[in-house]
């Protein structure tokens, strides 16, 4: 054989076979391939949030206010339920979720093989996306750490999450994830969320047929809403409570029982009647312990019944109005609070408005004259009278004469407290201010004596509230007590003694006084069984009109005005639209 042609022959041997180039591109494109997406993963890795910060994540503090008797007012802050676990709710409530949600949970890894196989199958039969194949995991790497963007990448992270969650917790502790983080109720999280919106109680609570009605809305939470969609959710529920039966989770009997108490949800009360009420608590509550960072109880000083009656009277009856009404007990406990009429429309608290108290405020200028020796028989004379540059009329212009001092206060007349004022100072008259605990924000004008100078409806209350508590100061409070959710005391009132700035003779005139200003002056459309007597009040040009008057019980201030200080009517005043309000509260 020529040599070229074995040196040929031998060369084509070195050679590799077709079927060997072949097999190495493929091995190649394997390795490349495997090379670029571990590329891919370890970059989407990178990109992922820091696992353990979201899953630690600090749920923002929640403020829970509770009543005078301990019944929860409302909450603020709280964009999560309260934590819960497998180990603090029935065991229906979690079973209806894994019944419908993922049944074989307990069995598989991270990602349910079969179940996408399934669900792959059922939407090629259906030609659409009929059913879904993620696992509890799977959901739970999505809820708590992910986005809800429609990209590869995020279902490659959504793998990598659930792989690590079951690498890093138990079966049970993931579903408690799940349960606490899962959406349901617009912006809020957690299955105990859904269950104080819904059926206002807590997921501790969840019966069976309202648990099957939580777990239908994990599907789509609008379109399966027990409030939006009742029908549709109930028809879900059903389905639930016939996959528990056949899961073995509940009996055939319970599924029936729970079928047959499936309803629409009732919306929660409406509680934008409270919301002045807890908006000044919480500052107060800011007050007593600063800044918090961990879920508050706070005990309050609230009538619910009561704040729910003047929520209802106060929008009835001040037109086009604003008005506001405050009711504390003779010591101080704030009762009630509402600051206006509507609080969606406006949250500015009326109750806390600087404004001028007319002729409410005469009874710190009697006081000092009762002090002084006079007595509601002396006799005064009403006349048109002037200091300096000031020369305030009577209302109507009506001038009485001589007449006994509780006249002149009944009837409101302007001359007696200037000429009080004149013959014992307007020192006396601030000093009094003073002790009833207003005299700070007083101005030192014979207009103040004619309640020119502004004080809030809060403070002109508490004046009378210390008449009608024998004398004695007053210093308003709304909270007893404010505790962290295991009921460790924070702060608790501890209210010092009390100290008498009215003498006993003195607080006896006064009441007297204030009892004929409602039986034949000018409160009289304030008169009622059980009122005790009271004060009303107009400022200049009709811009405010007050009364506050008392019951046994309470003490209860109320205004109506205009925000801007406009005038109202000259029709309106404080013997009219606020002495009414007061008799429909008391009545």
């Amino acid at each position: 054989m020529p040599r070229a042609r074995l040196e040929n022959i031998q060369e084509e041997k070195k050679r590799p076979s077709l079927r060997m180039r072949l097999l190495m591109g493929l091995l190649n494109i394997i390795i490349l391939s495997v090379v670029i997406l571990a590329g891919y993963v370890a970059v989407v890795f990178l990109r992922m949030p820091s696992l353990d910060d979201i899953l630690h994540e600090t749920r923002p503090a929640a403020i829970v206010f509770l009543d005078r008797n301990g019944n929860e007012i409302r909450s603020a802050g709280r964009i999560m339920g309260m934590p819960v676990s497998t180990d603090s709710v029935p065991p229906h409530v979690w079973q209806a979720i894994v019944a419908i949600e993922d049944k074989r949970f307990f069995q598989h890894g991270p990602v349910d093989i079969r179940g996408i196989m399934r669900a792959v199958i059922s939407n090629i039969v259906h030609g659409r996306v009929a059913a879904g194949g993620s696992s509890i995991t799977q959901q739970t790497a999505k809820n708590v750490f992910l986005s809800r963007e429609k990209k590869l990448s995020r279902k490659v992270q959504e793998l990598i999450l659930s792989y690590w969650l079951e690498n890093r917790f138990d079966k049970n502790q993931i579903l408690d994830l799940y349960m606490n983080r899962v959406s349901l109720v617009g912006g809020m999280r957690g299955i105990d969320a859904a269950a104080r919106v819904m059926f206002q109680t807590s997921a501790r609570n969840l019966s069976l047929a309202q648990a099957a009605q939580i777990a239908a809305m994990l599907k789509a939470p609008t379109t399966y809403s027990p409030l939006k969609n009742p029908e549709k959710n109930i028809a879900r529920a059903r389905v639930i409570l016939q996959e528990m039966v056949r899961q073995g989770y509940v009996t055939l009997n319970q599924a029936r029982a729970a079928a047959a108490e499936l309803a629409p949800a009732q919306p929660a009360p409406d509680t934008n009647l409270y919301r002045y009420w807890t908006d000044f608590v919480l500052d107060e509550t800011r007050s007593r312990i600063g800044g918090f960072h961990s879920d508050l109880y706070v005990y309050t000083t609230m009538d619910m019944g009561l704040q729910e009656r003047i929520a209802a009277i106060l929008p009835a009856h001040i037109g086009e109005y604003q008005g506001a009404v405050v009711a504390m007990e003779h010591d101080g406990a704030i009762r009630a609070m509402s600051g206006g009429a509507d609080y969606q429309a406006s949250q500015y608290n009326r109750t806390l408005a600087m404004r001028q108290p007319g002729s409410s405020f005469k009874p710190v200028v009697y006081m000092v004259a009762l002090e002084q020796g006079l007595t509601p028989d002396s006799y005064v004379n009403d006349s048109p009278f002037a200091i300096g540059d000031y020369n305030p009329k009577n209302y109507n212009e009506r001038y009485y004469g001589d007449i006994p001092l509780s006249v002149a206060f009944a009837k409101s007349v302007n001359s007696v407290p200037l000429k009080l004022t004149e013959e014992y100072g307007i020192d006396a008259v601030l000093n009094m201010a003073g002790r009833l605990g207003v005299g700070t924000q007083l101005r030192r004008e014979y207009s103040t004596v004619l309640g020119a100078s502004e004080m809030s409806l809060l403070d002109l209350t508490t004046i009378y509230a210390v008449i009608w508590n024998n004398g004695e100061s007053v210093r308003p409070y709304s909270i007893t007590k404010i505790t962290d959710p295991s009921g460790k005391v924070l702060y608790e009132r501890n209210p010092s003694d009390a100290i008498t700035v009215i003498g006993g003779q003195t607080v006896e005139y006064m009441t007297q006084m204030l009892y004929d200003v409602i039986s034949t002056g000018t409160g009289r459309r304030a008169n009622a069984p059980g009122v005790l007597g009271g004060k009303t009040g107009t400022s200049n040009e009709n811009r405010d009109a007050w009364f506050v008057g008392a019951t046994a019980d309470l003490v209860i201030g109320v205004w109506v005005g205009n925000d801007n200080f406009t005038p109202m009517s000259s029709k309106i005043t404080g013997g009219t639209i606020p002495a009414e309000i007061f008799r429909y509260i008391v009545e």
